[in-house]
């Protein structure tokens, strides 16, 4: 370690957990932990172990101080932990060490020690010397040469010795085993043409340590035993026998022909696999077994592995010690019996022979005949044995001794067969006759042509196949986000050309043509077509633009159009608006804002979808102020005020004016039609200032203009001040000048605009009129009036760099003053500077520049490709904005790229430049092995290509051949091409979705007499991306895999993981919504999902994801990981879908640390299928439970990561038969079963059936188990592709469990149907009530409707108001029936049809129904499923119906009890509240109850304690300390840059408008909304607790029978469900003691009339529906009944209110241009994530919080009437726990 030469305090603690005894707690102090041990387990590292301290302790500190001095090291460990390994030590150091165990506050007294790793090592050494090898002992020594047995004869054999290396020998008794077999070897006379010895070593897989030719000396073969390695694993004794048979007892092993063979197995414990059919094997191939069983040995399974007779064949010893003692006699029965076998192989060697000559022959594609010569002799049989290359089940063909060919049939198409010829003699078997065949592949549809294309439809045609059952047609848009949508259609042989309709405009489409052979697919022929563009509106004209209206004017698109969509927005993008309008060509935008550009973009509407846009821009006018304001008509109290309005829309004016010598300001509001009003009330001889402003419709409000006026004097006043002026002046004063403007100054200049402020020198001025014109006065002059009181004025619009004269000149009331003048500038238009190039990509770059000093509307980017022919492309961004990242650039192209800067007035220069996108093209493109039908063509790879598009294309005829290749894949070959001709090869590199240019070049196929190049050195590497396995082409299924990355992992194996997962995932087909969808997570202290269901959906993508997983490194929490499995990838938002299989697959090398019985054993009876995979220290058992059943098929065990590639094929074979089943596996009764569970998928259990509308849950023949009632028109359905998108198979069984209500219709309804689109009926069952009868229907495999109608006594009685069970029983020629469990017809039937699954699946539809709003009746439904077999109804017992439970053979229910009429006791207290009894009749709805008030909420658990942390990891150097308390938030990151621009050309359509704010960070995380409000009220659940006691009456006696009453009271207790309940409960407990209660309830069950009920056991079919009877009056308050199911959870509530926005990000950039069509939504991006740095190992989490307090009970009521025993009361009521039953499990 780095740090160890440093500091000497560098430690790192590993842990070893072992299990800690807990002892009952001790009171007072903690008791210290005893008996420190310290072991040196390599040079710098201590194992420290102890004796834990009795009494109660949480954990303990173990503290490690160097002696020398430093720094004291804690650390906390779990309670359960006696072991800790210290690393990093320094051996000649002296460290002291103290542990202390400590219970909460309290700690024990240190336990210490001190240590030195030369020290121990040294004591170590001392006691060595005094310890005896072992293999010294006398018991295990090698006999001397001369006592032992030596095999003298001189026959030879084979003899293969199989060795069980498992983990329960242990690495010293394996010492043992080596000296036995080397005295067992040194017995024989070994050499390669005498004895041949070969070794096998198994445990939980077999490997060969040496073949029977790999030695050809006995030394050799001594020194190979004397080196054998100890393997380690379990025992899987049958396996190993089945591997030397395949592997050992080979020619190429070196088995020899007309060769005693022999096998010796070695084992210490009982095989955890079947030993009978592997030894069987081996027997029957003429070798001759021994068995020698150790220490824990099954005698039983020795003889059964070994050949008879068992006395000199089977060996068992009580210990290895013991071994030596068997050799003698083992090495005299071996040498005796290959005497004698040489002498019965040489009589029959003459007779034995092998066939010959091995000829296949009519080869088709789903098989081939194999022919062959006889072999000599007497020949029995032949046995033919055939496999595919690439693995699979053997299977075999035995035909007699004199026939010597047979035809294999049913095989797989184009797929290599191996093939083994056997004779079969009397007594032996002969060799094999070997050979290959491969069969052809399906002959495939040509020539496929798309034509008739239209906006929503096109025709496909092909060239149909001879021998073809059918087509079947996939057709699918390869647009993004729709390639989901696949559809397919089926159609006869006869058929090559359809139409597609209902297609989508201007999209591309993929349609693929399969010929179908039965259920087996050609390969696919494949085209594209796009289909056509919906028409937008043409020649978009603007006219009557005024300040807040435009009127738009275009020419229609097409007649089929419905209307027409308009988007105008802003500019500068700060709003946006939208409308649509019918079928006109004009309309009028209103409310805009003036001064205002506007871009508007139209879309016509069709039923398809809308076109593209047409797209113009506009600006608004300015708001027009009043005209020609004027005052006259004064007085000495009033003037009147006039004007010339400017527009029509104007919604009223507001005048004001105010005395120039000071004083109030009045304001009057006047109607916006008038254009004068008279101001009164004004003082004489006093001058004011009038403003006016006009305020119009749109609330926008005009420029203000003012003007000075004055009223006259009064009579009293005029003299004097005409005198005094007379005073004043006794002449005119023509030569005075008035200046009343001064510091006239022109500043604020912009491009358009120049502002112009001035002082007032007299305030006696009434106004100012201000003008200007340009310098060289090629403009008009214009001029401004301005009231005396304002000193400032903005001139605009102005010219861009213009210079102008500005004049001002004040008017008095009496003329005008002195003018003053003054020059002024506008700026130029600017061009932004600086251009730079960066980022460049294969499809895009970046191009940024610098602000120019100008302020700027925003930048104008337009570009252009240099060297090829096209429009320029062009985009606008903010004025905030100085770069942009430009998309959709063709690849190595060389762009012209201009910035402009937008100015008000125009644009500026250009600022030019040139940019080049990266070159996404092969190089080095060349030719080889070119010849007359075929040529290749190789490159050089493109570091960044993910795929190639290679097409060759004939330059004679145009025909072209396409292929997609991986990204990996360097050459790729043409064949089938013509003789002489000449071709152009193209090579598109693709990177993702992106393709670049093609690389060409040109080659000519050799003509027909030149011989072809000879082939280069360089051979094609192998593709990158694993074919599909043949058995994975159908599969379909969501597949996570859940991988341990523990510590005791480590990375190399760990990437043996990632190999083994890549090799897997490989073998599947198709990956994505289509095909199989594969999570990966992993899992060590917490789980990690490296991705979900549907984050991937191509293999080449999904296997570069799984090659980038990192390794973790933690401790082992399966359970864990299955829970967040659950949790976090099989929902609908990670991708899981309905009704396909879910498969997990667990691969762990350890015990886990938490429990995964529990939720493996949920999950599977939720559906999913569990494969368990361990690797070395894996815990069997544990694997047991995590897999599903049969284990043997689902649990696979290997002794180290290499052995992977053993199971390898075995798995992939099985997931993906279960991933390919038409039937997933489910869970039934403990088992697992091909079917459907279509409760769940119809939503009937009790997590989901309250969000179905109209159910609710109530409970079924026994209390633990609910039912669920379908109220009337509930209409509960599924569409068909969620429940069967494979359909239905050939052969199955519907069950049901169901009970006719009394308000069930007479009509007949379909207890379930499948409906295709149309809402006609494919398959179902009918009842009709009215006429109790039973209908099944379907199509039948011609297509005709089938029915087949039951009835009769059987029958009528499941209308009866009972729960009855139902199996509908279907196979290929008959439909039977069977009704608790008891056959009551059968009929025949045609063969089923598939059926369609776009259409839905419907619960209880009337059969008078049609359409979409459907009818259905109520009934009680407690079970449905659907089973892929038709012996499912044989193994049912009924055990949910009371009046059949047989006790003896069903499951028990739970609590159950018994009782006897002898030795009944005193009356006990009051028994536990009855259940609901039976449903009667409908009563009238009673009043809403008050609402309960909510319980207590439960108070917050105690935190746990610190957890410890985790090992730490391999690369750590020093102790890890507790973890710290949470830091403080980090500082808000840099900005970010900014977001990709969106794709150029046809713009997306505008954004709503955004809340103006500036742009800043981004926003700290907003608190969480408040929780929504309550969703709505759930269905109501089952009777609840009763209210309070009512007041306590007489009992009742039963009412006579009479007409229906009025609403009865509360009935007595509801202990029963069914007459027929009662009497199956009688006859198995205390039958006379329920007699009594019979009369009592035998009126209110099933609504039957009081008879008298006798004591037969055997119960008689229910009577016929009888009239209710008139209620009794109110009998006594029985005792509470139990809690009745609760009801579901209502709806979650709504979302909560949106969050407060955050600050403002970047400006988005404006659009301009050519507006574009709305874009479909972009994918949700990933979050961003902040780079922290490597967190410590999480503590363990603390304990849950206690429960919170229960709520308040009810009342007591009165006693009840006295209890009796009641088994099935016991079971369902009071007991409060659910009971699993028949394999449903019912969870509260």
């Amino acid at each position: 370690m780095l740090c160890r030469h440093e500091i000497q305090s560098c430690f790192l603690l590993a842990f070893l957990a072992v299990t800690a005894v807990f002892i009952s707690d001790v009171q007072g102090q903690v008791s210290p932990p005893t008996r420190l041990r310290y072991n040196v387990v390599s040079p710098d590292s201590v194992q420290i172990s102890w004796k834990a301290p009795k009494g109660q302790f949480t954990g303990y500190k173990l503290l490690v101080t160097p002696s020398s001095g430093g720094k004291t090291n804690q650390l906390i460990l779990q309670n359960t932990a006696t072991k800790a390994i210290i690393q990093g030590l320094i051996p000649d150091q002296n460290y002291a060490l103290q542990i202390i165990a400590f219970n909460e506050d309290k700690e024990s007294k240190p336990a210490q020690g001190q240590f030195r790793i030369k020290d121990i090592e040294r004591r170590k050494d001392t006691n060595k010397s005094k310890v005896k090898d072992p293999e010294k002992t006398n018991a295990s020594k090698p006999a001397p040469e001369g006592s032992l047995f030596t095999c003298k004869t001189p026959a030879i054999a084979d003899i293969v010795i199989l060795v069980d290396g498992s983990w329960s020998i242990g690495r010293f008794n394996f010492r043992l085993v080596r000296l036995f077999l080397e005295n067992l070897v040194s017995a024989f006379n070994v050499g390669s043409e005498k004895t041949r010895v070969g070794l096998a070593q198994y445990s939980g897989d077999p490997r060969i340590e040496w073949h029977l030719n790999a030695y050809g000396t006995k030394d050799a073969v001594l020194d190979a035993v004397r080196n054998l390695p100890y393997k380690g694993g379990n025992t899987l004794t049958g396996l190993a026998l089945t591997y030397i048979l395949e592997n050992s007892f080979k020619p190429e092993a070196g088995a020899r022909p007309g060769v005693s063979k022999i096998g010796i197995l070695i084992t210490d414990g009982k095989s955890q696999d079947d030993v009978i059919p592997p030894a069987k094997n081996l027997r029957d191939a003429g070798i001759e077994l021994f068995a020698i069983g150790v220490k824990n040995a099954d005698i039983n399974e020795l003889k059964e592995i070994a050949s008879e007779p068992d006395s000199t064949h089977v060996y068992n010893v009580a210990d290895f010690n013991f071994m030596h003692t068997i050799v003698e006699g083992l090495t005299r029965t071996v040498c005796s019996r290959v005497e004698e076998q040489e002498k019965e192989i040489k009589g029959a060697i003459a007779s034995l022979g092998t066939p010959s000559d091995l000829v296949t022959s009519e080869v088709t594609a789903r098989g081939f005949r194999v022919s062959w010569t006889h072999a000599p002799g007497k020949v029995e049989k032949y046995r033919v044995v055939y496999y595919p290359t690439r693995g699979g089940q053997p299977e075999e063909v035995v035909v007699d001794g004199s026939v010597s060919t047979a035809v294999l049939k049913n095989l797989m198409s184009l797929t290599e067969y191996q093939i083994a010829v056997f004779a079969i003699y009397p007594n032996a078997a002969s060799e094999g006759l070997r050979g290959t065949e491969t069969t052809l592949a399906l002959p495939m549809a040509s020539d496929l042509q798309l034509y008739d294309v239209s906006q929503s439809s096109m025709r496909v045609r092909w060239s149909g196949v001879p021998g073809a059952t059918g087509y079947m047609i996939l057709y699918a848009p390869l647009t993004e986000g729709l390639a989901a949508d696949e559809k397919e259609i089926k159609i006869g042989e006869t058929s090559t050309d359809l139409e597609l309709d209902g297609l989508l405009p201007n999209t591309e489409y993929t349609v693929t043509v399969y010929a179908m052979f039965g259920e087996e697919a050609s390969d696919p022929l494949t085209g594209q077509e796009t289909t056509l563009p919906l028409s937008p509106p043409a020649n978009l004209k603007f006219s009557d633009v005024g300040h807040n209206s435009a009127k738009l004017s275009w020419d229609p698109a097409s007649k089929n159009v419905n209307g027409y969509r308009i988007m105008y927005v802003k500019t500068d993008g700060t709003e946006t608006n939208e409308v649509e309008v019918g079928r006109v060509s004009t309309h009028t935008l209103k409310s805009l804002a003036p001064l205002t550009e506007y871009t508007a973009a139209i879309f016509s509407l069709y039923d398809e979808g809308q076109s593209e846009p047409l797209t113009g821009s506009f600006t608004t006018k300015r708001v027009p102020a009043p005209q020609h304001l004027e005052i006259d008509e004064v007085s000495t109290e009033s003037f009147r005020v006039s004007w010339k309005p400017t527009s029509s829309d104007i919604a009223f004016y507001r005048l004001a004016w105010i005395p120039l010598d000071g004083g109030e300001s009045e304001e009057v509001v006047i109607n916006g039609d008038a254009d004068s009003h008279v101001i009164e009330g004004l003082l004489p001889d006093t001058e004011y200032e009038v403003s006016l402003l006009a305020v119009f419709d749109d609330e926008s409000e005009s420029e203000v203009v003012a003007i000075l006026g004055a009223t006259t004097a009064s009579a009293t006043t005029a003299p004097s001040r005409v005198s005094t002026t007379s005073a004043t002046t006794s002449e005119p004063t023509t030569a005075v000048f008035r200046t009343g403007v001064r510091n006239l100054v022109i500043d604020d200049e912009t491009t358009s605009s120049l502002r112009v402020t001035w002082d007032i020198s007299d305030h006696s001025v009434q106004q100012f009129r201000v003008t200007y014109l340009t310098a060289e006065g090629d403009r008009a002059e214009e001029a401004v009036m301005v009231p005396g009181r304002q000193n400032t004025l903005l001139l605009h619009p102005l010219l861009p760099d213009t210079e102008y004269k500005v004049t001002i000149t004040p008017i008095y009331s009496d003329g005008e003053g002195v003018s003053v003048s003054a020059p002024g500038k506008t700026l130029p238009l600017s061009a932004p500077r600086n251009l730079r190039v960066s980022d460049e990509w294969y499809n895009r770059l970046r191009i940024s520049w610098d602000a120019p000093p100008s302020a700027t509307m925003g930048y104008r980017v337009v570009y252009k490709p240099v060297n090829t022919p096209g429009p320029a492309l062009e985009t606008f961004v903010g004025d905030d904005i100085n770069t942009i990242l430009i998309l959709n650039l063709f690849s190595g192209t060389e762009y012209s790229v201009k910035v402009f800067a937008s100015y008000s007035t125009g644009f500026s220069d250009a600022l030019t430049g040139v940019a080049k996108t990266l070159y996404l093209g092969v190089t080095n493109l060349d030719s080889y092995q070119v010849r007359m039908t075929s040529l290749c063509a190789q490159w050089q790879l493109h570091r960044h290509a993910t795929a190639y598009r290679v097409v060759i294309e004939s330059l004679e005829d145009g025909k072209k051949q396409e292929v997609n290749l991986g990204g990996g894949t360097p050459r790729h070959c043409f064949f089938e091409l013509l003789p002489g001709t000449k071709y152009k090869i193209s090579v598109h590199t693709q990177l993702q979705e992106l393709e670049g240019p093609a690389v060409s070049i040109m080659e000519t196929t050799l003509p027909l007499p030149t011989q072809p190049p000879t082939t280069p050195s360089t051979p094609p590497p192998p593709p990158t991306i694993p074919p599909a396995k043949e058995v994975c082409k159908a599969a379909k299924a969501d597949l996570a895999f859940l991988v341990d990355g523990s510590w005791s992992i480590g990375d190399d194996n760990f990437n043996k993981i990632i190999n083994f997962l890549y090799s897997t995932v490989g073998a599947l087909d198709k990956i994505g919504p289509d095909g199989t969808q594969v999570a990966i997570i992993q899992f060590s202290d917490d789980p990690r999902t490296e991705f979900k269901l549907n984050a991937y959906k191509t293999k080449e993508t999904l296997l570069e994801a799984i090659q980038q997983i990192a390794y973790k490194g933690g401790n082992t929490k399966t359970g864990k990981a299955i829970k967040h499995a659950r949790e976090m990838l099989f929902t609908g938002e990670a991708g899981m879908r309905r009704g396909i299989p879910k498969v997990l697959v667990v691969i762990t090398d350890g015990r886990s640390q938490d429990d995964v019985n529990k939720v493996s054993r949920e999950m599977q009876l939720d559906g999913f299928t569990f494969f368990a995979i361990g690797v070395a220290d894996a815990d069997y058992s544990e694997l047991v439970s995590i897999g599903s059943k049969p284990s043997e098929r689902h649990v696979f065990f290997v002794d180290d990561f290499d052995a992977f590639t053993k199971i390898e094929d075995e798995l992939i074979t099985f997931v993906c038969e279960t991933a390919s089943a038409t039937c997933p596996l489910v869970v039934k009764d403990g088992n697992n079963f091909a079917g459907f569970k279509m409760m769940e998928m119809f939503g009937l259990v009790e997590k989901e059936f309250s969000a179905v509308e109209g159910v609710s849950m109530e409970p079924g023949t026994f209390n633990v188990f609910p039912c669920y009632r379908l109220h009337k028109d509930a209409l509960v359905s599924q569409p068909t592709k969620y429940l069967h998108p494979e359909g239905l198979p050939s052969d199955y069984t519907i069950t049901f469990l169901f009970r006719i209500l009394p308000d069930t219709p007479q009509e007949p309804f379909a207890l379930w149907e499948i409906l295709n689109e149309a809402y006609e009926p494919l398959v179902g069952v009918i009842l009709d009530n009215g006429g109790k009868t039973l209908t099944f229907f379907n199509y039948d495999y011609k297509g005709d409707f089938q029915t087949v109608t039951f009835e009769g006594p059987e029958i009528r009685k499941i209308f009866y108001g009972s729960f009855h069970k139902l199996h509908v029983v279907i196979s290929k020629t008959t439909a039977k029936i069977i009704i608790d469990c008891k056959e009551v017809g059968e009929k025949t039937i045609n063969a089923a049809g598939n059926i369609s699954s776009d259409g839905i699946e419907v619960l209880g539809r009337m059969v008078r129904s049609r359409g979409p709003r459907d009818n259905s009746a109520p009934l009680q439904l407690q079970m449905f499923d659907i089973i892929c077999a038709t012996s499912w109804a044989n193994r049912d017992k009924c055990c949910e119906l009371p009046g059949l439970r047989d006790e003896e053979n069903c499951p028990a229910l739970p609590h159950s009890c018994s009782c006897s009429e002898a030795n009944k006791g005193p009356l006990g207290p009051p028994g536990p509240p009855g259940g609901p009894g039976v449903r009667g009749a409908k009563g009238h709805r009673g009043d809403p109850g008050p609402k309960g008030p909510d319980g207590p909420r439960g108070e917050i658990g105690v935190p746990g304690p610190q957890g410890p942390p985790g090992p730490q990891g391999p690369s750590g150097l020093s102790i890890q300390g507790l973890p710290g308390p949470p830091g403080e938030k980090g500082e808000k990151g840099d900005l970010g840059f900014p977001g990709l621009q969106g794709v150029p050309g046809a713009s997306g359509s505008p954004g709503r408008d955004g809340a103006q704010g500036q742009r800043g960070f981004p926003g700290k995380d907003g608190p969480t909304g408040p929780q929504g409000p309550p969703g709505p009220m759930g269905i109501p659940g089952a009777p609840g607790v009763p209210g309070a006691t009512g007041s306590q009456g007489p009992q009742g006696d039963v009412g006579a029978p009479g007409p229906p009453g009025a609403k009865g009271e509360r009935g007595e207790r509801g202990d029963l469900q069914s007459q027929a309940m009662v009497r199956a409960v009688a006859r198995q407990v205390c039958e006379q003691l329920i007699q009594g209660h019979m009369a009592r309830y035998n009126s209110i069950l099933n609504q039957i009339p009081s008879q008298s009920v006798s004591t037969r056991t055997i119960a008689g079919p229910p009577g016929e529906p009888g009239r209710p009877g008139a209620p009794g009056p109110q009998g006594e308050q029985g005792s509470p009944g139990m809690q009745g199911f609760p009801g579901s959870p209502g709806q979650p509530g709504r979302p909560g209110e949106r969050g407060l926005p955050g600050e403002k990000g970047e400006k988005g950039n404006p659009g301009v241009g050519t507006q574009g069509p709305r874009g479909p939504p972009g994918s949700t991006g990933p979050p961003g994530e902040s780079r922290t740095g490597s967190p410590g190992p999480p503590g363990s989490p603390g304990p849950r919080g206690p429960a919170g307090h229960t709520g308040s009970p009810g009342s007591q009521g009165p006693a009840g009437p006295p209890g009796y025993c009641d088994p099935s009361s016991c079971a369902g009521y009071g007991m409060g726990g659910p009971i699993p039953y028949n394999g449903y499990q019912s969870r509260r």
